[in-house]
């Protein structure tokens, strides 16, 4: 190496030999994806043609556990938030897993195959979508010092499928069944409520806990333990403050009457759900149509009137005193409307249709001529609601003849707040569902992470051969959901979950776990018995987070190569 001075004295350092070094091996090869921790976008390894077959496994893991360092401080209830930026500009502040690797720009590979393990967990349970991906790339790390130790992939994913095996069934026998009834909610409340400790609503999570059980039972059947997410609703309206959420028993659509002098509140309502606008029909031809006379303008004018009173008419015969139109009208038909006594709503959207149909009872006409009496939607009340000082205005429909249907309300200080807060009451009602399925839970604070890995680290003691080292870094993997979460809220990981494990093997009980919100005890550690603090959640959640991480870390194990379209193609030519 070599420094050298230019005409203007600026410094260039000068490399020798540095274009023969075309090949890197080790540690060095595994470096080769970047990471840009501002866009969240890791750059595949095609961008390095010379290493691209070089510790492919290596570099898979480098990419997955980036993925999961992203996500480990957002786990918890005191986990942090991140804020992503779309390439549009718009904003997105949330703690959300599913949602963080949803709008991150994700080029890698494999580093996509985390992105679709934590938008399984979502698709299926609808909350643990950090822990999953946490645990996955725990997983990983653990499967790279066995790697380097000389163990084959192969050897180390077999073993992890046993440890799953053994988690899974300690699960089930460390599980507790809640017992609840529609006049008994407090146990799916206390669920809600765990699941909401981490989210941005956790300062009215009691409250918020109570709207997600009651709009989850209000559309329940417990007999059958099925619930029916198509009748639930959620409409955000930014202003006011999260205590103003509310649940509505019937349809909240954000939309207004369409003319300011009509009746803002219909009762007894009737209303026909039309998908063809309020207009003459145009016609599908090129011809124009030039109109020289007056007498030819009153007869095309006479004949437009014509149109818009017979489709009035056609309305008010079918006994309807309220329209609903999924396109628009213009003031023409806007006003006839309003000299009929006929309130309505125009563009209205196609999701809000299927909604008011199933919710009233009403079908949706495509053409004015098919109306009758028996395709009309009926609700108690109809009525408009506004909003502070502004001009947002809302629809509600109550008293719906299906009187299941409910919308929750939220509201918030700004859009961002708004968005948050319905996906957080997303994921309570999930869970609130995943109960109503199955009672059974296991409890919190990293306490089942921990039984499962004393169980695991007993089972590793009893296998013979390669596959004990497996499972016993399957165990080591389990451990750090515990340590994030003590991290996280700012206490020392290593002696916390030391504390927490050194307990449960003490006194037997499966149920020690951190107690992040609790005062510290008198050995000065937070380890406390989450089935007395209250903090528990879904058993079938818990265990398919362990499947899911355990298939897709077999998944990237069991990948040693990775060829892409354009370096087959220069292989195939060269041949």
């Amino acid at each position: 190496m070599s420094m050298v001075y230019d005409e203007y004295g600026r410094p260039f350092i000068i490399l020798k030999e540095q274009q023969a070094k075309a090949r890197v091996k080790g540690l060095e090869a595994v470096r080769v994806s970047i990471i840009s921790e501002y866009n969240f976008a890791i750059a595949p390894v095609q961008s390095h043609p010379t290493l691209y077959f070089l510790n492919t496994i290596q570099s898979n893991i480098l990419a997955a556990t980036s993925i999961s360092k992203i996500l480990r401080s957002s786990l918890g209830p005191k986990g942090m938030d991140k804020i992503l930026i779309s390439p549009d500009g718009d904003v997105t502040i949330t703690n959300d897993g599913a949602t963080i690797l949803e709008r991150m720009h994700v080029d890698h590979e494999v580093a996509k195959l985390m992105v679709e393990l934590s938008s399984s967990q979502d698709d299926e349970i609808g909350d643990g979508t950090t822990g999953v991906v946490v645990l996955a790339g725990s997983l990983l790390e653990q499967a790279e010092k066995l790697l380097a130790r000389g163990i084959h992939p192969v050897r180390i994913a077999e073993g992890y499928e046993k440890a799953a095996d053994v988690a899974i069934e300690q699960l089930n026998a460390i599980a507790d069944k809640v017992i609840f009834s529609k006049d008994d909610v407090e146990p799916l409340v206390t669920t809600a409520m765990t699941t909401l400790s981490s989210k941005i609503v956790n300062v009215d999570k009691r409250k918020m806990a109570e709207i997600a059980v009651n709009a989850v039972l209000c559309v329940a059947d417990l007999d059958r333990k099925d619930v029916n997410f198509d009748m639930i609703r959620m409409e955000g309206k930014p202003g006011g403050s999260l205590e103003d959420t509310e649940l509505v028993n019937g349809i909240v659509i954000d939309k207004d009457i369409s003319h300011p002098q009509m009746s803002k509140t219909i009762k007894d309502a009737k209303m026909c759900i039309l998908t063809c606008p309020f207009e003459p029909p145009k016609p599908k031809t090129k011809h124009k149509l030039d109109i020289n006379t007056k007498e030819a303008y009153d007869k095309l004018y006479k004949q437009e009137q014509d149109y818009f009173k017979e489709m009035v008419k056609q309305v008010k015969d079918c006994g309807a005193n309220l329209v609903i139109c999924q396109w628009g009208f213009d003031d023409e038909a806007n006003h006839l409307l309003f000299q009929n006594d006929l309130p309505a709503v125009r563009w209205v959207g196609g999701v809000e249709i299927e909604h008011i149909a199933i919710a009233t009872g009403g079908r949706i006409v495509p053409r004015f001529s098919e109306l009758s009496a028996d395709k009309l939607g009926k609700a108690g009340l109809v009525r408009e609601v506004s909003f502070g000082n502004t001009k947002d205005r809302m629809l509600v429909i109550e008293d719906c003849a299906n009187s299941n249907a409910v919308t929750v309300l939220v509201r918030g200080g700004n859009k961002m707040i708004v968005d948050e807060a319905k996906r957080s009451l997303h994921d309570a009602m999930c869970v609130v569902r995943n109960l109503i399925k199955d009672n059974r839970v296991v409890y919190g604070g990293g306490s089942s992470e921990i039984a499962c890995s004393v169980a695991v680290s007993k089972h590793a003691d009893t296998v013979a051969g390669v596959d004990q080292y497996a499972i016993r870094a399957f165990a080591d993997a389990l451990d750090d959901i515990p340590l994030a979460l003590a991290e996280n809220s700012g206490l020392s990981p290593i002696e916390e979950v030391a504390a927490a494990k050194s307990r449960q093997l003490k006194e037997g009980c499966p149920f020690i776990g951190l107690g992040i919100m609790q005062d510290p005890t008198e050995d000065g550690y937070h380890s406390c018995n989450m089935k007395d603090v209250g903090v528990f959640e879904t058993l079938i959640g818990k265990q398919e987070q362990i499947q899911l991480a355990t298939q897709v870390v077999k998944m990237i194990l069991k990948i040693d190569d990775v060829i892409g379209t354009s370096m087959l193609e220069a292989q195939l030519s060269y041949c």
